[in-house]
């Protein structure tokens, strides 16, 4: 099963040096025998990390350090071994059966599966546990554990963390052909894969860039949070790594990752790079566009922070609180106004 995962399609995904893999284009995901194709691309070779388990994913009282940063699960490079895996494996069930139901009415198809298929895709998986689930939600979380388990193998170096179910969820509602949500998560995650690093070098370039936007923007709230020792901006650690995916319904995180999309696309274009195309344009396209509306949902609190908030503490549980609060274009508004007046000031090598 992991295997005809892997076998990339040749319409869906092409290789890094742009040469397209042959393969089996009719593989399903829950319903097949393993393909004899395997990928040959290999990922970064980057310490392996694994999620903590037996917690609430939206519970805010939860240290947000130790509520998603990647566990201290060292792997030796480009080796799963067996005991990991059962560890993920583990990890990747609990989550599974947990994934909200908001994708229902963007997925018909699946929202209306039987609940034979469902049972039958949960016993391909090893699934259990599930009976609280309606049929969809069997269904969802079956295809959870079969890709999430697939990517853990062709990714060892990262394996599985908390988090990356929220990244899956919405491309699976998306794509219905398993082999296919695979490979479209494999290229996703070469953005996002330096969010689960161990040694957190990601995470923290992120959170120093949402705090550079802060201190350029409004320097009296960030004198309050170095008052509060809260300038590294680690309390919105959980919106950095799964890209605002607990803080905006399914629709509006669809729609705040095609904006980021269409600006690294931009990007990739070369759009915005003459005097002309920069002029025309009322924010430039910005490869950091989610940091940006991280800035701007911290900043849109401003007050409320100042007045009335005493510790870092505080601030984390007002971030993880704004769970279906948020206005996405109203981010996004606010986010382009910090893009047209900051961008220039605010350096982001990677």
């Amino acid at each position: 099963m992991l295997k005809t995962l892997m076998t990339p399609p040749v319409h869906c995904w092409k290789g890094d040096d742009g040469s397209g893999q042959t393969t089996n284009t009719d593989a399903s995901a829950l319903n097949t025998e393993s393909s004899d194709s395997d990928s040959s691309e290999d990922p970064e070779v980057i310490q392996a990390s694994s999620s903590s388990e037996g917690r609430e994913e939206n519970d805010p009282d939860v240290p947000l350090k130790d509520y998603i940063s990647p566990s201290r699960t060292d792997l030796h490079p480009n080796q799963c071994t067996g005991e990991n895996f059962a560890t993920w494996q583990r990890i990747i069930r609990v989550d599974a059966v947990r994934a909200n139901a908001e994708w229902i009415p963007y997925s018909p198809t699946q929202a209306t599966v039987s609940e034979c298929r469902a049972r039958r895709a949960a016993d391909a998986v090893g699934l259990k546990d599930y009976d609280f689930l309606e049929p969809c939600g069997i269904f969802h979380a079956a295809r959870l554990v079969a890709i999430l388990e697939a990517y853990a193998v062709y990714d060892p170096e990262i394996g599985y963390c908390q988090g990356m179910s929220d990244l899956l969820s919405p491309i699976i509602a998306a794509i219905t052909e398993d082999h296919e949500a695979f490979w479209c998560f494999v290229g996703f995650m070469r953005k996002a894969r330096h969010n689960f690093r161990l040694d957190e070098m990601g995470i923290r370039r992120q959170l120093s860039i949402v705090s550079k936007i802060i201190k350029c923007k409004d320097s009296h709230l960030y004198r309050h949070l170095e008052k509060l020792q809260a300038e590294d901006c680690f309390f919105v650690y959980r919106m950095v790594v799964v890209l605002f995916r607990r803080e905006l319904t399914f629709e509006q995180t669809i729609c705040l990752w095609e904006v980021m999309w269409a600006d690294q696309a931009a990007i990739r274009a070369g759009i915005g790079k003459s005097a002309w195309s920069r002029m025309r344009q009322r924010a430039p396209p910005t490869e950091d566009l989610l940091l940006y509306a991280i800035a701007a949902s911290v900043l849109q609190k401003r007050k409320l922070i100042i007045e009335k908030y005493s510790s870092m503490d505080e601030i984390l549980r007002e971030c993880n609180s704004m769970s279906g609060q948020l206005d996405v274009w109203k981010l996004l508004d606010d986010a382009h106004n910090l893009v047209v007046n900051l961008h220039d000031k605010i350096e982001t090598p990677f």
